[in-house]
């Protein structure tokens, strides 16, 4: 194929950030190419607010072709959690057709090595980058984010997790050299010489499946990932969320065409409504890594039958808090107050659980009693949500109904401490929009150990009564151990209280975030410094992103021969 830019232009264009890319994962340091606020866009060949606007609306209605081989069918059906229909129609595959495309361009796709591969990998994000303002709508209106949400962690945060797994994948690949010149001393013999060549070669095809809630976020590392290590890469989104993996389907197999490659490998598999294509694609023998972010009960059948495949799940887990005393109680109620309203709770990072003695805990303020703690969160989640423009900005509306239900069903589980109330969106009166519920627990209770130790994904969360610091660090360790956590939190000023806390996510493999009372939440997370989930607990078989995400997408061929 015919390549429009060169190898050469590619390099000279993104070696540079590449490179800060690989300096930011070493020194753990912030550093993000890619802007945060929307006033940034608009130069340089990027779209400003209203030309990303109009190219959503331009999409709306219409049919997304993407020209990939063995289309036969037009499916769609998204409708927005803000009301919406969005009325797009994506290309439904022929299996038997599009699979040996994917594989008939690896050849030159592995051929290209890392550092060539890794810079066609920059150039999609770019591109990505440049309509942050088109894929913030199509994040917003297929998750339900707000709009300032989706367009941070649907387009800078999801570029940032993507060029961070392109990164660790080059770094892994070149770990071993291209040559080798081998001599061995056989003392008056003539020395052994051998000339050695390694090459990373690709496991096939990997097949990436999205969730609902961070389409972009979640997709985008195991994508990168694979296709910088060589493999072709099927993207199968979330029936609700298909526009923005779609859409980088499209800039994918553009950027692929323009430097010479073939665009077949990255596509779209789109389904037919209640078709469930994922287990189908996931037993097929062409895909040889999948990587998933849903449930628990898929991931785990993920893990247990596609054997011939490298599997990287996210699945649920049951995040907690550990409240023992703090320095700053207004901070602390703060901070958490945030944690539990952003994005409505729908996160997969959110606390659910906030294990507090039931004697109270000391403050700044004095002490404070486990009722009086429960009370004055309820207050400062009040506090925050109080203004409704306010409340719809940081909650986003309800993805989906089985999230709504949970959070009805949550009030008669004990006694609730924050009820949750109806909020109305004027922008979009069709919006499921409601605030979080906090439903107090007695830990030492059977009946109540079924709530607390479940995950309830969404705007729920529960203030559990516990008899102890080292009852509640007992809870976090089993917890964590039997249903696995992405996030824990703990609040305390004793040194002894700290290290025991430590010491059990260490053992459990869980990341802490202590003393969290300013702009920084323990639902979030910054790539080329944080580690997303760890891989090490049941909530997740990867860490988002470290070496072992990367390394195992590939293996090193020797070709060897006498010199």
């Amino acid at each position: 194929m015919t390549a429009a830019l060169s190898a050469h232009e590619l390099i000279a264009r993104h070696r540079s950030t590449l490179d800060q890319a690989l300096e930011a994962i070493r020194t753990r340091a912030y550093w993000s190419p890619h802007p945060e606020h929307p006033k940034a866009y608009g130069e340089n060949g990027s779209l400003d607010a209203a030309a990303g606007k109009a190219a959503f609306d331009a999409l709306l209605g219409s049919r997304l072709d993407l020209g990939q081989p063995g289309t036969d069918d037009w499916v769609g059906g998204e409708t927005s959690p803000y009301g919406i229909d969005l009325g797009v129609t994506y290309p439904h595959a022929d299996l038997d057709v599009l699979l040996p495309a994917m594989k008939a361009g690896q050849r030159a796709w592995r051929d290209a090595g890392a550092e060539q591969r890794a810079v066609v990998c920059l150039e999609i994000l770019k591109r990505i980058s440049d309509r942050t303002h088109e894929f913030a709508h199509a994040v917003m209106h297929t998750s339900g984010q707000a709009f300032m949400m989706a367009f941070q962690a649907g387009g800078p945060h999801a570029q940032d997790r993507g060029l961070e797994a392109v990164a660790y994948a080059y770094v892994e690949q070149v770990r071993t050299p291209d040559n080798a010149e081998w001599t061995k001393p056989q003392g008056k013999r003539d020395p052994l010489a051998m000339t050695k060549q390694f090459t990373p070669v690709p496991r096939g095809i990997a097949l990436m499946i999205g969730c609902n809630t961070f389409p972009t976020w979640n997709g985008y590392p195991g994508l990168f990932a694979s296709l910088a290590t060589g493999n072709a890469v099927l993207v199968k989104p979330h029936p609700r969320a298909v526009l923005p993996l779609a859409l980088t389907v499209q800039v994918a197999r553009e950027v692929l065409a323009e430097t010479g490659f073939d665009p077949n490998l990255v596509a779209l598999a789109a389904e037919r409504p209640g078709e469930g294509i994922a287990k189908t694609l996931a037993l097929r023998p062409e895909i040889r890594i999948i990587d998933y972010t849903g449930s628990t009960e898929f991931g785990d059948w993920l893990e247990a039958n596609a054997r011939q495949a490298q599997v990287y799940t996210e699945k649920a887990g049951v995040n907690t808090v550990v409240v023992h005393s703090t320095s700053d109680y207004k901070g602390m109620l703060s901070n958490l107050a945030f944690s539990l309203s952003l994005y409505s709770g729908q996160m997969c990072t959110t606390p659910q659980n906030l294990l507090i003695p039931r004697e109270g805990i000391a403050t700044d303020q004095g002490p404070k009693s486990y009722d009086e703690v429960a009370a004055d969160l309820a207050r400062a989640v009040d506090g925050l949500l109080g203004d409704d423009a306010r409340a719809n900005a940081l909650l986003g509306a309800i993805v989906n109904p089985d999230v709504k239900a949970r959070l009805e069903a949550a009030a008669g589980l004990g006694e609730v401490a924050l009820a949750s109330r109806e909020i109305t969106n004027p922008d979009f009166p069709g919006a499921v929009v409601r605030s979080p519920v906090i439903v107090k627990l007695d830990g030492a209770k059977p009946d109540a150990e079924a709530a607390y130790m479940s995950e309830c994904f969404g705007p729920v969360s529960f203030a559990v009564a516990v008899d102890s610091a080292a009852d509640a660090v007992e809870l976090l360790r089993r917890t964590v151990r039997e249903k696995g956590a992405m996030t824990v939190g703990a609040y305390t000023t004793d040194p002894e209280v700290e290290e025991s806390v430590r010491e059990a996510c260490l053992e459990e493999a869980a990341q802490l975030s202590l003393n969290l009372t300013g702009g920084v939440y323990v639902n979030q997370t910054a790539a080329f410094s944080d580690f997303h989930g760890s891989g090490g607990n049941p909530a997740a078989s990867a860490a988002l992103c470290d070496g072992a995400f990367v390394a195992n997408r590939f293996r090193v061929v020797e070709v060897r021969r006498e010199a």
